[in-house]
């Protein structure tokens, strides 16, 4: 039995350190239970096997914001970080090599970082549709808005104008996926300050813009209204049953 159903969190501004924390004690947890729900499942058969409340593996839907920090993900070069330490400090940043896939980025106030920590099981398992689906979500956001966005073929997240030679990106994405677990995932820059991004080779793209909500559309934006909008989207796009 596949359980739908996603709690749906916001931690709020949140030390990066913190919520990664929070993040692999949930990651943990669940790939602990779905290995529990498997030995079980090896003493009887399918056909005698009770579905129980407690062999649903959870889900969780986590929005946050991060005070200015740079990661690095597994398959990045640290050298696409501009800054050194004491540049870090002048900058009032930290920065953290994760355990999550993509290059460097940056994560910052007015920024909306989205955590999904999901089994995938309940949903596909199939990561690059899981990929498709998180950027489907923002692009479909972004047209709420007005905002004509999309795909850079090669690439992961959303960016405007990727066929020519404004190609800006305005979301970023990383993820770690285990036993069909997944952790981390999006940033999508609503008010960012953008001048953080100078400080990098963001993705490893050392040719290419960065956006922000803001910036194209000319005024600040409710980052509430937009985290409303992309639960809604991302809920429709896998199917979810969302709780609080």
């Amino acid at each position: 039995m596949k359980n739908k159903q996603v709690k749906l969190e916001d931690w709020g501004l949140i030390d990066y350190q913190q919520a990664w924390d929070k993040q692999e004690e949930i990651f943990n947890s669940t790939v602990k239970l779905k290995t529990e729900i498997r030995n079980r499942q090896v003493a009887v058969t399918a056909d005698s096997l009770p579905v129980e409340d407690n062999d649903l593996t959870p889900n969780y839907l986590i929005f946050c914001e991060h005070p200015h920090v740079y990661t690095l993900g597994k398959s990045g070069k640290a050298e696409h970080l501009l800054l050194d330490e004491q540049g870090l400090k002048e900058k009032n940043a930290v920065y953290y090599p994760v355990n999550r896939g993509g290059d460097i980025t940056y994560h910052g106030p007015g920024q909306i970082v989205c955590y999904p920590i999901l089994d995938l099981d309940n949903f596909f398992t199939d990561i690059h549709l899981y990929l498709r689906k998180l950027e489907e979500a923002i692009i479909l956001t972004l047209a709420e808005f007005g905002l004509q966005a999309g795909r850079y073929p090669g690439y992961t997240g959303v960016w405007f104008d990727a066929d020519n030679e404004k190609a800006r990106k305005i979301c970023a994405m990383g993820v770690r996926c285990s036993r069909w677990v997944t952790m981390h995932g999006l940033a999508l820059n609503v008010n960012t300050n953008l001048d953080y991004f100078k400080n990098m080779i963001p993705c490893g793209i050392d040719d290419k813009d960065v956006t922000s909500m803001e910036r194209e559309l000319g005024r600040k934006v409710d980052i509430n209204e937009v985290k409303k909008i992309l639960t809604h989207h991302i809920s429709v796009l896998f199917d979810m049953e969302i709780s609080i």
